[in-house]
């Protein structure tokens, strides 16, 4: 965190709201100027947010709120926030300001990147319709990502969502040679070092750089440490030239806390609630998320969905940004479908036959045909029994039922809890495997030799 502050001081706290303060200057500051205080050696920084009138501003802290008082002077650090950034900071855990976690050493640099940058110009940004392979049969064929694009990870807790987050972060790792940072936007302290040493467990640590803005902090803190996990995320594309994942959890803690910042500078609310710049700051988040000639960055959020509702404005907002998404439901998790992707739900812009190629697009909605017949089915089975059905849709949940199975597979980070070493399936191979499937060459096969494995080849 870089603070020079000058020798004189900007001036003084007269107003002290819980984490916004309201400072007495003579000289305004311009909005998101980074601004610095201290009492009893203790440092506070803040982020400009208002400009009330000629003399006074509004301004958001950065820390916990406890010690701040009337009178304290205010110095300007005569920029916005900065975070340091060097090729050391993989492998290490760091707060939205740069400093460790870990315990480690500090990060030994010059460099510095504003928290603020601007989006990369439109002459410099590369479209891309490339797939990203992810090594996850489901992912691949179904919902594939997007080379650059943003995804959205939608399910509740305990469905897996970690799991599938930390092995897309092991497949850009050992697949694309690539960097992940990781940011957990009011993440709870427990889960933050769950993660970090299951990380470390599963060897994707040294190729990833972990940013918390813990659940206890400010709400500054929280509404800023994505756009500071993503200053990091752009000095790796720029330069480093890396293939980068850029993983949010929870992407809808980046909007409540906005929502907090909003109320506690008085605006007025919007719809159901949510600060009237909803819209505008998903956008100054989002829309750096992007690639360009010196690389890629591929963004995967995690979404939580307010009583499911998918209307939610927040939830809007978000998916108006996706390219992918992906659902996690509990009923997959409860028939044992790991990863517990949706198949129906789940969805992708690159899911046409232009992008994805005649075969994949195919073979892709044969699949999604055949398991939506036996969605449909399925109550009919449970009160009827199999028998009943006409042989036509008795072969179609025979190979819908081994489809299902097949769509599963050991996770590269869970080996060390389920002793199943993890796979990579590469796309060509599934395809191969759901053509087999589809024109029926495992109809005689038993159901549990298509679960949780690699492909049908593989003993």
């Amino acid at each position: 965190m870089q603070t020079d502050s000058n020798n004189n001081a900007l001036g003084t706290i007269t107003e002290v709201h819980g984490p916004v303060v309201v400072i007495a200057c003579d000289l305004l500051p311009p909005i998101k100027q980074a601004l610095t205080a201290s009492n009893n050696g203790e440092p506070y920084l803040f982020e400009v947010h208002q400009h009330l009138d000629k003399q006074h501003v509004r301004a958001v802290t950065l820390h916990r709120a406890s010690g701040l008082h009337r009178g304290m002077q205010v110095f300007d650090t005569g920029a916005p926030l900065n975070v340091p950034v060097s090729p050391d900071c993989l492998g290490r855990v760091l707060n939205m300001f740069g400093e460790p976690l870990d315990d480690g050493p500090i990060l030994n640099t010059q460099s510095f990147r504003t928290i603020h940058s601007a989006p990369s110009a439109l002459s410099e940004t590369t479209a891309s319709n490339e797939i990203l392979a992810t090594g996850i049969k489901v992912i691949d064929l179904l919902c594939p990502f997007v080379k650059g694009g943003k995804t959205g990870l939608f399910g509740g807790a305990g469905v897996g969502k970690t799991v599938l987050i930390m092995e897309f972060m092991h497949a850009v790792a050992a697949l694309h040679n690539g960097a992940s940072v990781f940011a957990g936007i009011g993440e709870r302290v427990r889960e933050a070092h769950e993660l970090w040493h299951e990380m470390k467990a599963a060897e994707v640590m040294n190729q990833s750089l972990l940013i918390f803005g813990q659940m206890d902090e400010s709400p500054g803190v929280r509404f800023r440490v994505g756009l500071s996990a993503l200053t990091y995320a752009e000095y790796f594309r720029d330069t480093m030239q890396k293939e980068v994942l850029l993983v949010m959890d929870n992407i809808f803690r980046f909007v409540q806390a906005g929502s907090e910042v909003s109320s506690l500078l008085g605006r007025m609310p919007a719809t159901v609630g949510y600060q009237p710049t909803l819209i505008s700051e998903l956008a100054e988040l989002e829309d750096r998320i992007i690639s360009t000639r010196h690389g890629d960055i591929t963004s995967v959020q995690a979404v939580y969905v307010p009583a499911d509702d998918m209307t939610d404005p927040a939830v809007n907002a978000i998916l108006s940004h996706l390219d992918t998404r992906v659902i996690l439901t509990r009923i997959q998790a409860g028939k044992g479908i790991y990863p517990a992707v949706d198949p129906l739900q789940s969805s992708s812009k690159m899911m046409d036959s232009y992008t994805l190629g005649s075969r994949h697009y195919a073979i892709a909605e044969g699949v999604r045909e055949h398991l939506a017949r036996f969605h449909e089915l399925e109550d009919i089975i449970a009160m009827l029994g199999i028998q009943e059905l006409s042989p036509a849709d008795k072969l179609v949940i025979v190979r819908a039922r081994r489809l299902q199975r097949y769509l599963t597979q050991p996770m590269w980070v869970t080996a060390s809890h389920t002793g199943i070493a993890g796979i990579s399936v590469a796309l060509s191979d599934v395809l191969d495997d759901c053509e087999a499937f589809l024109q029926g060459q495992y109809d005689d096969l038993p159901e549990e030799q298509c679960y949780m494995r690699g492909t049908m080849r593989q003993p």
